[in-house]
C-alpha cells in the first residue's frame, strides 16, 4: 500500500482496485494527481492498487481497506476480469498462474464479489463509499473486431452492474464509464484486438529505462486515451481523477 499524505491531512482516503489504480511506471497515477491539488491538503490517499487483481482479489484486500480506518473509499475493480473473459492469455497469466483462482471469471463471479465488497466495506467501515464504473478498453466503439466488441459489450454490462449495485446500497457512483465513453465517441481511436504481455513490458522499459512519459509512450502505441489501450494516459486520467475530485467535493 502506497500513501500520499499532507501535513495538514485529516481525511483519509482509501482506494481500491488494480493496476489502473496502482497507477505506477506507465499508467497514470490519478492518486498522485489529487493529492497533489491544494484542495485536497485535508486528505491523506491510501493508495490500495493492485496489479492484475480480479474483484475477487479486491474482495480478499478488504481488511488492508478497513485497517487505514477510511474515511471516504473509491472502489475501481473489473477491468481484470473483462479482459480474462475476452483474452485466454490473460486469465492463463493473470487468473491462474498469479492469483491462482480456483475459477474462470464470469459476470456473475464479478458481480457476486462486488456485492460481497460492499457489504463488507459497509458493516465494517463507517466510511462514505463510491463505485466506480468501468473505463473503456480500446478506443474503437464501433469496431467490427469480435475481440474489441467483446470488450465494448461486457465493460458497458458491468458497468451498468455497478452503477445499479452503487444504487441498490446507497453509495455514491463516480461515472467513469459514461464520460470517457462520450470523449471516445467525439475522437475515436483503434481497437484493441489482441491482448500481449511483451509489448507491456516493452513499454515499462521505455517508461523507466528510456525516460518516455506515458503520453509518450501512448501516443507512439496510437492511443488517444490509453497508454496500451487498457491503462490510462494522462487525457484519460485526467478524467477519472477530475470525477474522483467531484465524491471529494460533495
Amino acid at each position: 500500500m502506497r500513501e500520499v499524505v499532507s501535513d495538514r491531512a485529516t481525511i483519509v482516503v482509501a482506494c481500491l482496485g488494480s493496476s489502473s489504480t496502482a497507477g505506477q511506471g506507465q499508467a497514470f497515477g490519478w492518486i498522485d494527481e489529487l493529492s497533489r491539488r491544494p484542495q485536497n491538503a485535508r486528505f491523506v490517499f491510501k493508495n490500495l492498487g493492485v496489479g492484475g487483481d480480479f474483484a475477487y482479489d479486491a474482495l480478499q484486500r478488504v481488511p488492508a481497506v478497513v485497517a487505514t480506518s477510511p474515511d471516504r473509499i473509491v472502489v475501481l475493480v473489473g477491468a481484470n476480469d473483462v479482459l480474462a473473459m475476452v483474452f485466454p492469455n490473460v486469465q492463463r497469466l493473470l487468473g491462474g498462474f498469479m492469483k491462482r483462482h480456483s475459477q474462470q471469471p464470469s459476470f456473475e463471479w464479478f458481480k457476486e464479489n462486488l456485492a460481497a465488497i460492499i457489504a463488507r466495506l459497509r458493516a465494517e467501515t463507517r466510511a462514505r463509499i463510491a463505485l466506480s464504473s468501468l473505463g473503456p478498453i480500446g478506443e474503437s466503439p464501433d469496431s467490427t473486431d469480435p475481440g474489441q466488441r467483446r470488450l465494448n459489450d461486457l465493460v458497458a454490462k458491468f458497468s451498468a452492474t455497478i452503477k445499479q449495485a452503487a444504487a441498490q446500497h446507497g453509495t455514491d457512483y463516480i461515472p467513469f464509464y459514461e464520460r470517457l465513453s462520450a470523449e471516445i465517441a467525439a475522437s475515436p481511436g483503434k481497437a484493441l484486438t489482441t491482448f500481449r504481455f511483451l509489448p507491456i513490458y516493452g513499454d515499462t522499459f521505455r517508461y523507466f529505462v528510456l525516460r518516455k512519459t506515458s503520453d509518450e509512450i501512448g501516443a507512439a502505441n496510437g492511443w488517444n486515451f490509453h497508454v496500451d489501450g487498457v491503462h490510462l494516459n494522462t487525457r484519460g486520467g485526467m478524467i477519472l481523477a477530475g470525477l474522483v475530485q467531484d465524491f471529494l467535493d460533495s
